[in-house]
């Protein structure tokens, strides 16, 4: 089984992934259901520094799971079985850019009581909803550059060295300008929500699964987490800058006609998936540069307005809906 990673890949993850390990102990969460972030790096970090005896023993015992996918999953360095696992873990993160990386971390984030009152909104709103949902075990833990996200059963992982900002030094040597944009405190939030409710409301594959589907799934998803965010817009909850949001928004008639007129919606090739899912500096469209993840962009408009026209649906209701192309249809998007 495959562990849901990185926000870069969060829609590819559409196309390629399903997830789920079980996941283990309850620890990190308050009572009355609020989402209180447990500091699963700081943790590490003492036992790296200091090896401190009592953090390697919090790190087997009372956060084993944590443990096991940090040391099997995120960094894939062994088994928490092997003897010698816990002087290899020590060793990895004693690496000069790992040590500054793992300081650097601490410093950026001292307490994380903004990330925790947003999530605690997020989720209860998510509930009202949802009746049934239950919170996440919330963790946050530093992956080396590898997840940014991490949502496996009851757990669910944040991996702050990928919120950094976008002109941390750091990132400068390992990224591109377009992949640091999406490294922000801000996105901590909407990214898991999203990663969240994918991991719960996986996509339908079925024969004839095309463009069409994968951009519903996405709008579908985005939606939602605009919703009990309260964002203005879903390209907030997409990633998009303002610019990039206006650019769509005033150019969405002739994305879609352009999209039609080469058969697009319907399309099964992955060459084509990609260029409307995929992360990317920017896209080519009608001889102009075009924002990436048009794909997600249309298909939260589209799913804006199938709920529109029904108004009776809840995001209990639309999260379960898997027949995007009779959703499509009854959604009567941009119907002339």
């Amino acid at each position: 089984m495959k562990l849901q990673i990185s926000l870069c890949v969060i829609f590819m993850s559409l196309l390629f992934i399903s997830c789920g390990i079980n996941a283990g102990k309850d620890v990190g969460q308050k009572k009355h259901e609020e989402i209180s972030v447990l500091r699963y790096d700081k943790l590490l970090g003492e036992y790296v520094r200091s090896n401190s005896f009592s953090a390697m023993q919090k790190l087997t015992m009372d956060y084993r799971q944590q443990t096991k996918l940090l040391i099997e999953d995120v960094l894939a360095i062994g088994t928490v079985e092997d003897d010698t696992i816990f002087q290899r873990l020590k060793s990895f993160y004693s690496d000069t850019t790992l040590l500054r990386l793992l300081s650097d971390v601490e410093a950026k984030f001292p307490k994380l009581d903004l990330i925790e009152e947003e999530l605690t909104k997020g989720f209860q709103n998510l509930k009202k909803e949802v009746p049934d949902i239950h919170f996440p075990l919330v963790y946050s833990q530093v992956s080396a550059f590898n997840e940014s996200i991490v949502v496996v059963d009851t757990l669910l992982g944040i991996s702050l060295d990928k919120y950094m900002g976008e002109d941390y030094p750091l990132y400068k040597r390992f990224y591109y300008e377009y992949q640091r944009s999406s490294m922000r405190p801000e996105r901590i939030v909407p990214d898991c929500l999203s990663f969240y409710l994918m991991s719960r409301y996986s996509m339908n594959f079925h024969e004839g699964t095309c463009l069409l589907d994968f951009m519903m799934h996405s709008g579908k998803i985005n939606y939602v987490v605009q919703q009990i965010l309260g964002y203005d817009n879903v390209g907030v909850a997409i990633g998009f800058s303002e610019k990039e949001y206006q650019w769509c928004e005033e150019h969405e008639e002739k994305i879609w006609s352009e999209m039609l007129s080469k058969g697009h919606i319907y399309a099964r090739d992955p060459m084509i998936m990609r260029y409307y899912m995929k992360p990317a500096p920017s896209v080519e469209m009608f001889g102009e540069s075009a924002p990436a993840l048009l794909g997600s962009w249309i298909g939260a408009r589209i799913i804006a307005a199938y709920m529109k026209k029904h108004k009776h649906f809840g995001l209990k209701d639309l999260l379960e809906m898997t027949d995007y192309h009779k959703m499509f249809e009854e959604s009567g998007y941009m119907a002339s």
